[in-house]
């Protein structure tokens, strides 16, 4: 392990909650939920004054409405999360070529790699001056952990959460580790936990005291030694900068079982059809598609058909992703349809072509295209004006929609920069309301402020 705290760890507080507040000025201090928002929908993330509800990430959302019944639910707007995502990646990228993204707002990063820290005090100066740009350049906060290794910069990262700075000094490392609960550390989950918990161990101390030999006896050889090595607080794991890719694909829920095999076909194909377009996006093709099925009764089948070679033709997935399809017993209703693709490269073999039985290969357009055949019923008003979306009004400007129903939609109108908006309601059909693209979070460049340092064997810096 190294001797100087030069691995960071970026965590952005509550993400998507705080994109949605840096956007929405009516929202700033207020609940937030962001997730779906059908019936069977989940919470993809709760802004901190949610929190305070117990609304928290992955909860039933009909849960979290009960909790915090006035909360602003929302349905999530990833192009703008993307979009966020990359202007924090790249801040992080400017301080060292080796940076491992583990999602959207979440990293790792080696310091020393990049020049940018070699002890104690360049590191703080780095993770602050971080800190600073992060929120200049996109109006949001982030909590930064730094370390020896990645498992103790996670950690400092969690207990600098929200918006704060923590570092970890060597030396000092069994001394904080040992009080922590063993849910603490990478790879210990809920089963693991209770498995440990009857076996009267509690703590990451008495994980340690237990002994190697124990350990093992508990969990097994590998993970038993892991484990004991993690409660010494070793972990020789690097920054790896490139993550390897190993499948892409997409699904949906469904707020209401789907009964009708046409529309399944027709979900299938569409699926299919947006698959290949985040495949193009990422230049990669894949010789092995996969269809994944979860039944009325939450039964989830998947089956899977190789190619001769990878592709990225919409045509050839969506006849491969038909072809699972009739295998697969749909009476009783689907809840969730996925197609996904793996066995990636970075090529297509063209003789693919002949697979799609005659079609030819159109290009998929860049953005999302819908599969022709069967029209789908109409979409209801909700559909076409999710909460939390963003709309042009002629007259009134840029919006956002509040909520929708009974054919009217109700939006409220104001910017990034600007006050307070006014919310007013349309017809769903008024031609002078039209969807619109997210306005960037910020428009000037990075600040010049930094955080202050502070002393004590684990330092904290918070604004």
């Amino acid at each position: 392990m190294r001797s100087a705290p030069t691995i960071l760890h970026l965590d952005m507080d509550a993400f998507f909650a705080s994109v949605e507040q840096a956007s929405k000025p009516s929202l700033r201090g207020k609940a937030v939920v962001v997730g779906g928002l059908g019936p069977r929908g989940v919470v993809a993330t709760a802004s901190y004054e949610a929190r305070i509800f117990g609304v928290h990430s992955a909860m039933p959302m009909a849960q979290a409405r009960r909790r915090a019944p006035n909360a602003a639910y929302l349905v999530p707007r990833f192009a703008l999360y993307r979009s966020v995502s990359e202007q924090v990646m790249g801040l992080l990228r400017a301080l060292s070529p080796l940076v491992e993204p583990l999602s959207l707002d979440e990293a790792f990063v080696d310091l020393e790699a990049g020049g940018t820290a070699w002890d104690e005090r360049s590191a703080r100066l780095a993770g602050a001056k971080l800190r600073a740009d992060i929120r200049a350049v996109t109006g949001l906060t982030g909590s930064v952990g730094l370390a020896a290794s990645k498992m103790l910069a996670k950690i400092a990262s969690e207990q600098a959460k929200p918006d704060g700075l923590v570092l970890i000094e060597p030396g000092t490392e069994r001394a904080l580790l040992g009080p922590l609960p063993v849910r603490t550390l990478p790879g210990v989950g809920p089963a693991t936990g209770d498995h440990l918990r009857r076996a009267g161990i509690h703590t990451v101390g008495e994980l340690a005291e237990a002994g190697e030999d124990e350990l093992v006896r508990l969990l097994g050889k590998a993970h038993g030694h892991a484990l004991f090595a993690m409660a010494l607080a070793r972990d020789e794991r690097p920054v790896v900068a490139e993550r390897e890719t190993k499948s892409v694909s997409v699904e949906d829920t469904y707020d209401v079982d789907i009964h009708d095999r046409v529309r399944v076909g027709t979900e299938v194909r569409r699926l299919a059809d947006r698959c290949v377009r985040r495949l193009r996006e990422a230049g990669l093709s894949g010789r092995t598609i996969v269809l994944k099925v979860r039944r009325y009764d939450f039964s989830t089948l998947t089956r899977s058909e190789t190619l001769r070679g990878p592709t990225d033709d919409p045509a050839v997935v969506r006849e491969a992703a038909a072809r699972l399809l009739d295998s697969v017993d749909t009476t009783g209703g689907v809840r969730l349809l996925g197609v996904g693709v793996s066995g990636l490269a970075d090529y297509t073999q063209e003789d693919l072509f002949a697979q799609a039985a005659g079609v030819p290969a159109d290009d998929l357009p860049r953005e999302e295209a819908e599969a022709v055949p069967a029209p789908e019923p109409e979409t209801p008003a909700e559909r076409r004006w999710p909460a939390g979306h963003d709309v042009r009004h002629a007259v009134y400007g840029h919006g956002w929609v509040q909520g929708s129903g009974l054919g009217r939609v109700t939006a409220r109108f104001e910017t990034p920069g600007s006050e307070p908006g006014r919310v007013r309601t349309f017809r769903v059909d008024d031609p002078a309301l039209q969807p619109a693209q997210p306005l960037p979070l910020v428009s000037r460049g990075p600040g010049e402020d930094e955080g202050a340092e502070t002393g004590g064997g684990m330092r904290t810096e918070s604004r």
